[in-house]
């Protein structure tokens, strides 16, 4: 797959695309199918996503805490394992933001992209103060000989799979809810960083992974596989959270201790996928305990873990 930052001055064989327009967070079933949809109407023409890097609410609504289910580089990785073959991660700053409806059609995607198809869900807005919708895209798109398909949204028992129900699914300490949602665990990407080497002193060395703008899931103890840079994937227990036996940071951070590992970590990106929540964070009265507390719990990932990757009859 390759990748584009910007629409203009697009070589020739990275235009002429069936082209799914969104922002793509997590790269959920819902995504998937908008993307089976746009290969499915120009199976002769090259798949490819249009979407933005910050996150829009990320620029209008910059003091949010941290939403974010996947960052750039993961997003591109599952889009790539889906069959997109062009990737447009347009900039979304301030001046991209007052650009009209008319513009965003006309410019972008038609004289820019040179799009032979648009797909998208029936929710999509674009343009100055989300100027553009369903409607003017129809209408535009025929007037330039652009084919459009709007997609329904699938579902589920609850109702339309989206980023938002993901996000809540989490916040609320349900991974594996997340996991049917989005076609695979939901995981934390991130650079390993130094901490105070307390989970060492007492057996149970730790990677520890800050969030950053990753959305905080419920805060507490998951069983765990973390994807390391050469390529294997071990299995393990994780805390998320503030460590209030110790320190209560600020902001939560992800430590995982991976089963049967030894090595140096520091400064390598690994992904922590979480599988299953198995209690949420609480204080202990000093190490003893809090050691005690974390055999149980890897037992009980193990435990959990053997269940969950057993592999299908």
């Amino acid at each position: 797959m390759r990748i584009f930052h910007d629409w203009r001055d697009l070589p020739e064989d990275a235009r002429g695309a069936s082209v799914a327009l969104g922002n793509f967070d997590g790269v959920h079933l819902g995504h998937a199918h908008v993307l089976k949809a746009a290969h499915g109407a120009r199976p002769d023409a090259p798949l490819a996503v249009l979407t933005f890097e910050p996150h829009p609410r990320e620029l209008f609504r910059p003091d949010d805490p941290p939403f974010r289910l996947t960052l750039p580089p993961a997003r591109a990785e599952v889009l790539a394992a889906l069959g997109v073959k062009l990737l447009y991660e347009i900039p979304f700053d301030a001046a991209f933001s007052m650009m009209s409806a008319e513009d965003f059609v006309s410019g972008v995607l038609h004289r820019g992209l040179g799009a032979r198809h648009l797909v998208c869900g029936p929710d999509f807005a674009f343009g100055h103060r989300r100027g553009g919708d369903i409607g003017f895209l129809a209408e535009r798109a025929e007037a330039l000989g652009i084919g459009l398909t709007v997609v329904a949204p699938i579902g589920d028992e609850a109702g339309p799979i989206s980023s938002t129900r993901i996000r809540r699914t989490l916040q609320d300490g349900y991974p594996e809810r997340a996991t049917a949602k989005l076609g695979r665990p939901w995981a934390i990407r991130g650079i390993v960083l130094h901490g105070d080497a307390r989970g060492r002193g007492i057996g149970f060395p730790t990677a520890n992974v800050a969030l950053g703008r990753h959305i905080e899931p419920a805060r507490g103890v998951y069983a765990v596989t973390a994807r390391l840079p050469d390529g294997r994937t071990l299995r393990g227990v994780a805390n998320i959270g503030r460590r209030p036996t110790f320190s209560n940071r600020p902001e939560s951070l992800l430590e995982a201790h991976l089963f049967d590992f030894s090595g140096d970590l520091y400064g390598l990106e690994i992904e922590v996928a979480l599988l299953s929540f198995l209690r949420s964070e609480q204080k202990f009265a000093g190490l003893d305990a809090l050691r005690a507390q974390i055999v149980a719990d890897a037992e009980e990932a193990r435990r959990v873990l053997d269940r969950v990757l057993a592999p299908s009859p």
